[in-house]
């Protein structure tokens, strides 16, 4: 049969050879290629900006159940033992009310009992507030925020609860960060996102009669005791050294447990490595902060440790340290008639396995809290007012007040470094928090309101 393809067949069959491209197609190509990847890349930074800014600026909130004021039964309870508080045992307050995006107002008659920093700007103050019978409490518990050093303060919330009375209410603050802080005494509160909300901590009876933080942990000393009204820390018979991850709410026994010497004071002292833990009987206990060892006594301090005072801690041995192997105890003997008492400063270069009588302190006025610089200043509060040793002598001078002094003179003083330190009159009503940029040589008022 005759082949019935025709000339189509044969072209199409045939080998085609593409056309060239016009010249420069490629380039083309390849610039509009770029151009869209740089769009999808610029897209996709874009959005990892949004979810970072909103990581910096949206608060963390801490979603805890709420504990019934009526119902609550974890503080107060268990007076004569010391139970272990449970693992993470927190429970929110009615206070987790939302951060203000403007700065508040300080409360009408704020009576500052407690102060902390985190560095040379940034502090907190913690009191009360009101008049009896206008808030939920017969006070209000309220807290102050500075972040210029006492220029200017700004109210922040604080823990719904009262003062200091028996087995509740808080009357002290510490923070370690900006996120991490805690009101206590004889209460536990914690906050975890830098004093947005708060969580009120089940301590099962037991009553917090110290906190110090440092590194990543907060250490807590937890009190059986008795005592009533604002003498919280009053009568204990035993004493346990808790620790706790800054971040979390849960609290441990880590260290020894002390008794003996009902109504005895107990202190707690922290440096970057190290801590002490100075026992009613006078035992001091030391041991790393970093949970790598258990502590251990070192050595009987040589003076006696005496009753609390208002805030817990001791009235005859008042222990600082400069850091993990400098330590300073001011021991203060009974006061006599005129406000006169016999103030003996040791020192001791080895943690305190021996103790060098360093000098007499000046006799007026009581001894109330003492605190030592990196450096080696040694500054004491009284009843008087404040003095300071400098490093290296043994030299005790009235520091200089500007301004006239608080009446009952000084319940606290602090060094945050070798030059900044912070102090509280020892009657709240003052309304001021003190200030010394000079290692303590000088020390001026700052009213917070």
């Amino acid at each position: 049969m005759p082949d019935r393809r025709d000339d189509l067949d044969s072209w199409l069959d045939g080998r085609v050879e593409p056309l060239p491209p016009p010249p420069g197609t490629f380039d083309l190509i390849k610039r509009r290629a770029r151009r869209r990847k740089y769009r999808r890349l610029a897209v996709t930074a874009g959005a990892a900006a949004v979810i970072v800014a909103a990581a910096v600026t949206v608060p963390q909130v801490v979603n805890l159940p709420v504990l019934n004021p009526a119902t609550a039964t974890g503080v107060g309870a268990n007076r004569h033992t010391t139970p272990a508080p449970s693992v993470g045992a927190s429970t929110s307050s009615s206070s987790a009310v939302p951060y203000p995006s403007a700065a508040a107002p300080v409360p009408a008659s704020f009576r500052p009992t407690s102060v902390t920093f985190i560095g040379t700007d940034t502090g907190w103050v913690i009191g009360q507030a009101g008049a009896p019978g206008h808030c939920a409490t017969q006070y209000c518990t309220s807290i102050a925020r500075t972040d210029d050093a006492g220029k200017t303060w700004t109210g922040v919330p604080a823990p719904v609860t009262g003062p200091a009375d028996g087995a509740t209410g808080v009357s002290q603050v510490r923070f370690l960060n900006l996120s991490d802080g805690w009101a206590f005494g004889p209460g536990l509160f914690a906050t975890h996102d830098g004093g947005h909300t708060w969580a009120q901590v089940v301590t099962n009876g037991l009553r917090v009669t110290g906190l110090e933080t440092v590194g990543n942990r907060a250490f807590a000393l937890f009190a059986s005791c008795t005592g009533t009204g604002a003498a919280f820390a009053a009568q204990c018979t035993s004493y346990t050294l808790y620790s706790s991850p800054a971040a979390a709410d849960a609290w441990t026994p880590v260290g020894p447990s002390t008794s003996g010497l009902t109504g005895a004071a107990a202190s707690l002292v922290l440096t970057g490595t190290r801590g002490y833990l100075l026992a009613p009987d006078g035992m001091l206990y030391g041991g790393p902060v970093d949970g790598s060892a258990p502590w251990q006594a070192v050595k009987q301090v040589p003076c006696p440790v005496g009753t609390p005072l208002a805030d817990g801690q001791p009235t005859g041995a008042l222990l600082a340290a400069a850091n993990a192997a400098n330590l300073v105890l001011a021991c203060a003997s009974s006061s006599v008639p005129g406000g006169q008492q016999a103030k003996q400063v040791f020192t001791s270069a080895d943690g305190g396995i021996v103790w060098q009588n360093a000098a007499a302190a000046p006799a007026l006025g009581l001894a109330i809290s003492v605190a030592a610089t990196p450096a080696g200043t040694d500054v004491l509060a009284t009843t008087a007012g404040i003095d300071a040793a400098p490093a290296g002598s043994a030299a005790w001078q009235a520091a200089t007040l500007e301004g006239p002094p608080p009446a009952g003179g000084f319940g606290y003083v602090g060094m945050t470094t070798d030059s900044q330190g912070v102090a509280l009159p020892a009657d709240p009503t003052a309304g001021t928090v003190w200030f010394t940029f000079d290692g303590g040589k000088s020390w001026t008022p700052s009213r917070v309101a």
